[in-house]
């Protein structure tokens, strides 16, 4: 099931007793995983109907008792199971699966991989709960991706600048989120995302982006073209090689 899917189910109140959120992109896991904890129980009932365990310090059978037991003064209770990849005996669930309880909502937040899909366990959670898989975010979506934050976010940006953010912060999107949730603070509503505004609050270097490097290109400045490209290859985290080469490709056709 789709990420947008899952939210507008969870809005109308179609909530499934089990969630199995896996993959190699943690972003839209925790984006699920929020909007249950913080949407479907009102404040005061969270106090004893929200549980959170981890994977590592988890103990199975105690985290299916917890999912069996009844919401106390509120319709449903929560259970989040956090970096679920790491619980050792995921088989113990089966049971629980074939019958969960009505009124709990059990998420499994299983990051960074896929379940193997040869286990028996695998078939069942596939078959039986509701399934997301968050695969790896492609940084040629970036673009269109960044777009649509910042119209959330009810201001605007140029695909120039957009290209500017993607360099910069690469494919992290909980990163690139929250950057743009800031300048939404100090921007008045509708206003645009300018150069400007990316250098100064977001700290992208005025000398060292894609842009410099193509205007250093096109003036056969040999020494600015090297320095930019050795300051690219020491952080190629905030710039993708892949971002900068696809955009190399549009300025020179």
């Amino acid at each position: 099931m789709s990420y947008s899917k899952i939210i507008l189910d969870i809005k109308q109140r179609k909530i499934s007793p089990i969630y199995f959120l896996m993959g190699e992109e943690p972003y839209f896991i925790d984006k699920i995983s929020d909007y249950i904890e913080n949407n479907v129980l009102q404040e005061h009932e969270k106090d004893f109907n929200l549980t959170i365990f981890y994977g590592k310090d988890a103990d199975e059978e105690n985290i299916i008792s917890t999912a069996k037991r009844f919401p106390m003064m509120a319709e449903k209770q929560i259970v989040i199971i956090k970096e679920a990849q790491h619980l050792k005996k995921l088989q113990l669930f089966e049971n629980y699966i074939r019958d969960p309880q009505p009124s709990t909502i059990l998420v499994f937040c299983h990051k960074y991989k896929k379940l193997d899909g040869r286990k028996p366990v695998s078939k069942l959670i596939k078959k039986q709960t509701t399934v997301f898989t968050s695969d790896k975010f492609k940084e040629y979506e970036l673009p269109k991706w960044i777009k649509s934050v910042v119209q959330e976010n009810q201001l605007t940006i140029t695909p120039k600048n957009i290209l500017l953010i993607a360099e910069y912060l690469g494919a992290d999107l909980s990163k690139i989120e929250n950057q743009i949730e800031k300048l939404k603070v100090i921007l008045p509503i509708n206003s645009e995302i300018t150069t400007e505004v990316i250098e100064t609050n977001i700290g992208i270097s005025k000398e060292y982006n894609v842009f410099e490097l193509q205007n250093a290109l096109a003036k056969k400045d040999t020494l600015k073209t090297a320095k930019i490209i050795n300051y690219f290859a020491q952080n190629p985290k905030s710039n993708p090689i892949v971002l900068t080469i696809s955009n190399l490709f549009n300025f020179f056709t």
